[in-house]
């Protein structure tokens, strides 16, 4: 079973496990899915409603990529766990000639490369899914407004930890080049995204 298919009781029991995966990408994973979710939510509650008529086609162009996102977001937590298998299998290679430190520094170098792939792909779409959350708390139904809010904060924890499991990551690696790239990247869709979090829960929080 993969992980994105376990009950909300079998995925907390596992997190709280000292198993090495889902940890802290697969759970900013799997919270970006919900607060996208509740976005998704919104929009459903908005669509078809009189009072909202003007806007009808926009949140149902904002659902129909809400919910792209939280397919690709369910599909992140797996991914992370994948990501993370070769980075484990490094650490355990041995070191006891030049010849196998040479190696063991080569594998980590690609293995951590690829261990950043997910977690700075989860900054990404939790970036797009803030971005519709900012549109939506202007167009969606005031009896849901309180759902934008969690669903931003859920995102603007999400990205964050997505950022955390990016920084772990490139810490090690000893490509600047690509190192930078990545950095440069992701603290500007985290700057930027949490801005927006926070001005759309003031919104929320004046609206009710």
């Amino acid at each position: 079973m993969n992980i994105s298919e376990k009950s909300c009781v079998e995925f907390v029991e596992v997190l709280a496990s000292k198993a090495a995966v889902p940890g802290g990408g697969g759970a900013a994973a799997l919270v970006g899915a919900i607060g996208m979710a509740l976005g998704s939510m919104v929009c459903n509650l908005t669509i078809g409603k009189k009072k909202y008529a003007e806007y009808e086609e926009s949140v149902k162009d904002t659902l129909a990529r809400a919910s792209k996102l939280e397919a690709d977001l369910l599909t992140m937590i797996d991914k992370d766990a994948e990501g993370f298998y070769p980075l484990s299998k490094a650490y355990g290679l041995p070191t006891s000639t030049e010849e196998e430190k040479q190696f063991k520094a080569e594998t980590m170098e690609s293995a951590l490369k690829v261990a950043c792939e997910v977690p700075l792909n989860i900054v990404r779409a939790c970036y797009e899914a803030i971005k519709l959350h900012e549109d939506l708390v202007d167009k969606g139904s005031r009896l849901a407004i309180s759902d934008v809010g969690v669903g931003v904060q859920c995102l603007r924890a999400a990205i964050l930890g997505g950022q955390l499991n990016v920084v772990i990551n490139i810490n090690s690696i000893k490509d600047q080049d690509y190192v930078n790239e990545v950095r440069t990247e992701v603290n500007k869709l985290v700057e930027d995204g949490v801005r927006i979090c926070d001005e759309v829960y003031d919104k929320v929080v004046k609206a009710l």
